[in-house]
């Protein structure tokens, strides 16, 4: 097939054979995207017209429509539109991107035009393209990088993760930075004004921060000084890794830029503060939490992202084993009672809590919640933001509640007696609680209300079921192997599950997981469901081990065990597991 004629952009149809493009009526012709993928068998005519159908009403390209309706896959799609373009279809998951190559295109137009430049062979620069029948833009390329272009096709999804995944923000910040044209100093004694942030590109440094933190799934960024430097880290999937290291010089004004969009006081640099502030990033709402506190280098700074436009996350999605999401939802049904989700800062208790919300009869229920802060906002649901200034605490704040009515109350978190005795009494008088706590596992719950001062038949009459849980990465799907890991890891599962087993999967890392092998996370659970022998157990203050050997006997699944449940079935590893949860015995 000849790369010269007509232009096929991705999932461009064209339900007529295609002409040369010199209009000479010479050259093979092409034929069109739909009659191909007839011919291979991927779809058929009734699919075609179906899809044509939807394409001109929707205005939109055939293969998108086709991909859209789960017709074929983008894979089948560029596979062929591959063998009509003749040119090679590339994996972009599997194959590396070299920095060589991508220094050569500007950022700008390789998102324009949905390009990825991916290595240097010989003396062409090989680029990866959702159109590489794009003789212009090939041209173009050819002018700007001063060498010849090679194209391949890609899937456009494709194309544009590895374009956030490749193309780092640590360049423009560093142009950035090098405008600075007089030293700042370090520390910040001196004050800094907006007038004095309005003639820097401070501004600009703080948007490709965020930008960068939520291209590589960041939940936390920590600005942090050190004796020569400023120190950016991301925590991304529950790690910390260093992203940036800049100049001292740009630590007071970054800081005082965040501080004034977040409404915080820009002179105060010895007391903690909280604030918070919205950023837009590629037309998406981002929520940004801010701490600081002073350190020994100086004012160190927390932001936590929160961003508005994920969806949320369903009790089924989040990794609970049947039974337990069965006996979960179970406990979910009752009128009455407490539930509580026990965990670490960081285990995703509020996403259990607002899983759980989600699934119940918002338009039957009054549902209303005290948080702090109110990270997702609801529809159908009423939602009241702890103010601790204006004297609403969540104590206060649920008393107040109790006063309209609610069928489920939602409590952000039970972190002290006055909010614990309240919350019993909720429950006591006819109203289902959910709420979270410190504690390490479920059996712990009882003991952290009992060190409240909740009296244990309180607890009994109350509690209807406990949830504990950690987060844990997840294996990068796009480079799963097999492979033995550490003996130590081997025994270890072999003590928990009693089978022995020495091959598991791991992720070796690729460019989708960012050469980490893992790529996103799940939970790892504990659910104890209050049975009548617990809560008779409770009245006589039994210890610890007493409870838990019962919640073992009636089922209860360990989140060690169930972490190795998870590992047995390649979702993660044994070094996950390991790493995160302690043996209890």
């Amino acid at each position: 097939m000849s790369k010269g004629n007509a232009r096929i952009q991705w999932g461009e149809a064209n339900m007529e054979e295609e002409k040369p493009r010199n209009g000479s009526g010479n050259g093979t012709q092409r034929k069109n995207l739909g009659q191909a993928l007839i011919e291979a068998e991927f779809i058929t005519p009734e699919q075609l017209d179906y899809a044509s159908k939807l394409q001109q009403k929707q205005k939109k390209r055939l293969g998108e429509v086709l991909v859209e309706q789960k017709l074929i896959t983008p894979e089948d799609l560029g596979m062929v539109q591959s063998i009509q373009l003749n040119v090679p279809f590339i994996d972009l998951g599997r194959h590396v991107v070299q920095l060589r190559a991508l220094q050569l295109v500007p950022e700008d137009i390789a998102r324009k035009q949905t390009l990825i430049p991916m290595d240097i062979v010989g003396d062409a620069l090989v680029v990866v393209m959702a159109d590489p029948d794009d003789v212009r833009t090939i041209d173009d390329l050819q002018v700007l990088c001063k060498m010849r272009v090679e194209p391949a096709l890609g899937i456009p999804t494709d194309i544009r993760a590895a374009i956030d995944r490749s193309y780092r923000a640590g360049g423009e910040i560093q142009k950035q930075v090098s405008y600075f044209e007089t030293p700042f100093p370090a520390k910040l004694d001196a004050p800094v004004t907006p007038e004095i942030l309005a003639r820097t590109p401070i501004v600009e440094i703080l948007d490709l921060l965020v930008t960068q933190a939520v291209r590589d799934r960041a939940s936390d960024v920590h600005i942090e000084p050190q004796e020569d430097r400023l120190r950016i880290r991301f925590r991304i999937d529950g790690v910390l890794s260093e992203a940036f290291s800049l100049p001292l010089n740009v630590h007071a004004r970054l800081l005082s830029r965040i501080k004034i969009m977040a409404g915080m006081n820009i002179a105060e640099q010895r007391r903690p503060q909280d604030g918070q502030l919205s950023i837009k990033v590629a037309d998406k709402s981002i929520d940004i939490r801010v701490a600081t506190t002073e350190t020994l280098y100086g004012e160190r700074m927390t932001l936590r992202i929160l961003d508005k436009s994920l969806a949320l996350i369903s009790l089924a999605e989040l990794g609970l084993q049947s039974e337990a999401l069965k006996k979960y939802r179970q406990m979910l049904k009752n009128p009455f009672g407490m539930i509580l989700i026990s965990g670490p800062t960081g285990s995703g208790k509020t996403t259990t809590l607002y899983a759980s919300i989600s699934q119940l009869d918002r338009s039957g229920l009054n549902i209303m919640t005290i948080e702090d802060p109110v990270e997702y906002r609801f529809l159908d649901i009423n939602q009241v933001q702890v103010n601790p200034k204006a004297g609403l605490t969540f104590a206060s704040g649920l008393r107040t509640i109790m006063r309209h009515d609610p069928d489920v109350i939602l409590v952000g978190e039970i972190r002290d007696s006055e909010t614990a005795r309240v919350a019993i009494q909720a429950a006591l008088t006819g109203h289902l609680v959910l709420s979270s706590i410190h504690a390490n596992d479920a059996i712990g719950v009882f003991f952290r209300l009992m060190d409240l001062g909740i009296e244990p038949y309180l607890i009994a009459a109350t509690l209807l079921g406990v949830v504990s849980q950690r987060i844990i990465r997840r294996i990068c799907p796009h480079c799963q192997t097999l492979f033995q890991p550490p003996i130590e890891e081997c025994i270890a599962y072999r003590e928990e599950t009693g089978e022995e087993r020495t091959v598991f999967h791991t992720g070796p890392g690729c460019n989708n997981c960012a050469s980490t092998g893992y790529l996103g996370r799940i939970g790892i659970f504990e659910c104890l469901e209050v049975s009548e022998e617990v809560r008779r157990m409770l009245s006589v203050q039994p210890s610890p081990s007493e409870i838990r050997n019962q919640a073992l006997r009636e089922g209860m699944i360990t989140m060690r065990h169930d972490g190795m449940l998870k590992a047995k079935a390649g979702t993660t590893t044994l070094y996950e597991v390991l790493r995160n949860v302690v043996s209890v015995n």
